[in-house]
């Protein structure tokens, strides 16, 4: 099977690293969470934010956690943060029985876009599976979740 390159020549799938093969589908699918974000009436949302938004989700996790979880520093977190705070998405809070600690809680807006998100993933795991067959997309999922569980990752 070979791949086509936008301006270039083909790209055997064997020459293909692992890491493009993961990440331009991952792209591809956070530009279509913010567009469809952005069209049911979350239209401040960005490509960024998507850093907090991704799964599990920042609902009554530290800072810090996110900031390991997304591969950003605390700095670059925080400023997300408090755009999305600004933005009416989520709250920062004292966390119960720790001091100095922060927790982050999705705002009733908040909690609004991260369903609209599952939403919009349904759909292309729907459209994922009739491109691939319901049995090779069922396959990739379990591989990746393999993956995912595996040292490999770590």
């Amino acid at each position: 099977m070979n791949v086509k390159h936008k301006m270039s020549s083909p790209v055997r799938t064997r020459d293909m690293l692992i890491g493009a093969l993961l990440r331009v589908p991952a792209q591809a699918i956070h530009r279509r969470l913010i567009q469809e974000l952005n069209r049911a009436g979350f239209e401040e949302l960005r490509l960024p934010h998507m850093a907090v938004l991704q799964f599990p989700g920042p609902d009554g996790v530290r800072p810090g956690t996110l900031a390991e979880r997304a591969g950003v520093s605390k700095q670059a977190m925080n400023q997300l943060l408090r755009s999305l705070e600004r933005l009416g998405y989520i709250v920062r809070s004292d966390a119960p029985h720790e001091r100095r600690a922060r927790i982050i809680r999705f705002t009733k807006r908040g909690h609004a876009a991260y369903a609209k998100i599952h939403e919009i993933l349904r759909d292309i795991e729907r459209e994922w599976s009739a491109e691939l067959g319901p049995k090779r997309f069922t396959e990739l999922k379990e591989l990746l979740l393999r993956v995912w569980k595996s040292p490999l990752v770590r």
